[in-house]
């Protein structure tokens, strides 16, 4: 049987054919390292979404700060203020319960100047928790925040009402249960009304002092707090936050402290400390 003539392209066309198949081929095998591309890039995504284990803190930034120089520090701090208290004035643990309620962000003396008047008015737990929020308010509004607060100090006297008989509780549990008693207040109370060591007042001079002398890093309160119980003997507590506070005042200032003129000065690091006087 006679074979199929054999059909002849024309010229050119099979090169063409060729280049194409080429191109094809080649951008098939391109494909793959794209497709690997992309997949480890997915897996970089997921890990930098997927949540990171915190190693502990090794070397230098996890040392307690040496013993000698931290008792040289409360000796100083004692003998430079033999007379420090607590700078709110009160008679009873109820109105340094308020009065410290009133002090956030606002000075002392504002808080001196306004509670006079309310406890005047209103001397119990009993006659706060029933007094309207407008007349607290009015009372407190020179200290700033004054319906926030005006809130915490009648709901904090309703619970004292309602689960104390009226008196101010002489446990930290119980007065962080208290509406509108936060820790830095309960310690406040605890120290200065009944002189119960249950912790350090921390509050925005403590902070700075603390970091300053390097005896912690830490930022937050709580864990401020913690971190300065072990180094400061437990007696001397609520005076150690009386003397940071008053030093904090007088010389180390958040803005340019006057280090050439502080006692403590050559047992300090001075951390964080770029201008000084």
């Amino acid at each position: 049987m006679p074979s199929s003539p054999r059909v002849r392209s024309a010229p050119g066309q099979s090169r063409t054919r060729d280049s194409r198949s080429s191109r094809a081929a080649h951008t098939l095998k391109g494909a793959r390292p794209a497709e690997g591309a992309a997949k480890k890039k997915a897996v970089r995504k997921k890990a930098a979404l997927a949540p990171r284990k915190v190693k502990p803190v090794t070397g230098k930034k996890a040392l307690t700060p040496d013993p000698v120089r931290v008792a040289t520090l409360l000796d100083l701090l004692r003998e430079h203020y033999p007379d420090a208290k607590c700078a709110l004035n009160f008679e009873t643990p109820l109105q340094l319960l308020i009065a410290t309620i009133l002090s956030a962000q606002c000075t002392d003396e504002r808080v001196n100047m306004t509670t006079p008047a309310l406890f005047a008015q209103y001397p119990t737990a009993a006659a706060l928790a029933g007094a309207s929020q407008e007349a607290i308010e009015e009372l407190v509004r020179s200290t700033g925040f004054f319906r926030n607060k005006a809130k915490s100090v009648r709901e904090a006297c309703a619970d004292i009402v309602a689960k104390h008989g009226g008196e101010v509780p002489r446990d930290l549990d119980a007065l962080t249960a208290l509406r509108g008693v936060g820790r830095k207040t309960a310690n406040v109370v605890l120290g200065n009304a009944f002189g119960i060591s249950s912790g350090i007042v921390v509050d925005t001079h403590v902070t700075r002092l603390s970091n300053r002398l390097g005896l912690t890093s830490e930022q937050d309160a709580v864990k401020i707090e913690f971190a300065l119980q072990p180094l400061v003997p437990r007696e001397a507590w609520v005076l150690f936050s009386h003397w940071l506070i008053l030093h904090g005042r007088a010389v180390c200032n958040a803005k340019k402290p006057r280090c050439s003129q502080c006692p403590l000065a050559p047992h300090c690091p001075r951390t964080g400390v770029t201008v000084s006087q």
